[in-house]
């Protein structure tokens, strides 16, 4: 069903990857990837959103021939099962994530794509951020349902993690055998600094982190929710039964970490803030802010959200290692936005050196967070083109590619597309001391660059 979000327009046609996905695989080969993150759109596979409903042929034919054409020029798929996009009919059934009726269609859906693709398919990612898909739609109403609920995120939060965890065992005791693949979970996460040097506020930053990667994080580590969450949020949390914590307690093979940028985290114990839009900050008691003293924790980018701050990414992965036992990561989105600039010269457009410094540095605390330890297996860039980003729609651009929305969606090279050309030809040669064993191979999550250190 046609929807109307963002700028006034809809994602129906996109960039139209739907009708030049060879053209788009060519410009992956020709810029040296090796791997590609796409999302498959449940409602394209199940209209009705069940089995039942029937599947759509033609929907499996397409995503079919997306996954030949990336093998034929050896180019590795990287599947996510759901990125937001619940059919609409499973919500007017019964309201989507609310009910915990949707485990078993979200399983039934993920077996059709296992039964369909499996063979080929290597690399599965259940969810793509479900922490940003129960606050934009439970909390502060920004996203769909557009609901303002002091409990609904943590109900949606709680049957997504029930979602992926069936998914996964479904996976684990029926197919990994036989396809040998891997299965995971995308996070998305800020890293989060305390304000000041004061116990409190260093409090508050780990308050912030629990309720945002600690919220799906410590389940799927540790069959539960971080004990802050459980004290502050109280009986809105639901609970896990002693059979869903099994079930959830070491659901992936690895995990995916989704890093734009930081944030300063402000104690908020003693005066909390009642006027956040956000119960889920509210319920934290951390406020959180990207200037300290006047001074911004990094430049601002073209969306409203991301301060280039390009240490956090190795402080979130030192986090982990640590926290988590040093699980096995992938970076799965990572990327810079400007303002949509289409009524700017071309050669200006395309003239993105915002981006390359923004990749370049990541790329560099990213290198320093392996040679820490960090078990980190790969590395996606968001994006391989400008895309309907959502909220945003066409009004931002993240892209390596320019897709001139007024001239038959055409693409054309931004000057990252260079860069990375020649960052990745530099790296996979072996006599390149800098990098020594690090082997960086790029893919794009919907478009995005992966590296592989193994």
């Amino acid at each position: 069903m046609p929807g109307t979000i963002a700028d006034g327009k809809n994602g129906d046609v996109a960039v139209d990857e739907y009708h030049r996905y060879k053209e788009d695989v060519k410009l992956m080969k020709d810029m040296g990837m090796d791997a590609y993150r796409f999302s498959i759109s449940w409602s394209r596979i199940l209209p009705y959103g069940t089995v039942e409903g029937g599947i759509n042929k033609v929907g499996v034919t397409y995503y079919n021939n997306l996954i030949d054409e990336l093998l034929k020029h050896e180019i590795t798929p990287f599947i996510t099962l759901f990125h937001w996009d619940l059919p609409q009919a499973l919500e007017d059934k019964y309201g989507g994530f609310l009910s915990q009726d949707i485990v078993k269609d979200f399983v039934a859906y993920s077996e059709v794509c296992f039964q369909e693709f499996g063979d080929r398919v290597k690399h599965w990612i259940t969810l793509n951020e479900p922490y940003a898909y129960a606050i934009t739609g439970y909390d502060v109403r920004i996203g769909p349902p557009g609901h303002h609920s002091p409990t609904e995120p943590y109900i949606v939060a709680h049957n997504l993690l029930l979602s992926h965890a069936a998914a996964v065992n479904l996976y684990k005791s029926k197919y990994q055998a036989l396809q040998k693949g891997s299965i995971g979970i995308a996070l998305v996460s800020m890293w989060i600094m305390p304000y000041s040097k004061s116990h409190s506020d260093h409090k508050a930053s780990q308050r912030a982190i629990d309720f945002m990667f600690g919220w799906f994080m410590d389940p799927i580590a540790r069959g539960k929710y971080p004990s802050s969450m459980t004290n502050l949020v109280g009986v809105r949390l639901p609970k896990f039964s002693a059979l869903e914590s099994a079930m959830v307690k070491g659901s992936f093979d690895f995990v995916g970490l989704n890093y734009y940028t930081s944030r300063y985290a402000v104690d908020a114990s003693m005066t909390p803030n009642f006027t956040t839009p956000s119960y889920i900050v509210s319920d934290s008691l951390a406020n959180l802010t990207a200037e300290r003293n006047g001074v911004l924790i990094g430049p601002a980018g073209g969306s409203s959200w991301i301060n280039v701050y390009p240490p956090g990414i190795r402080e979130l992965l030192k986090y982990v290692k640590h926290k988590y036992d040093n699980l096995p990561i992938y970076i799965t989105e990572n990327g810079f936005s400007e303002r949509d600039n289409d009524t700017l010269p071309m050669s200006e457009a395309l003239n993105d050196t915002g981006r390359i410094d923004y990749h370049s540095k990541h790329l560099l605390f990213l290198q320093r967070a392996i040679r820490d330890g960090s078990d980190v297996h790969g590395y996606f860039a968001w994006s391989l083109l400008d895309n309907f980003e959502w909220l945003y729609g066409f009004t931002i651009r993240f892209g390596l590619y320019y897709v001139d929305y007024k001239d038959n969606l055409n693409r054309y090279p931004k000057s990252s597309v260079y860069w990375f050309s020649k960052f990745l030809i530099g790296v996979k040669n072996p006599r390149l001391k800098t990098y020594e064993k690090i082997l960086f191979v790029v893919q794009l999550v919907y478009y995005g660059i992966i590296l592989l250190n193994r």
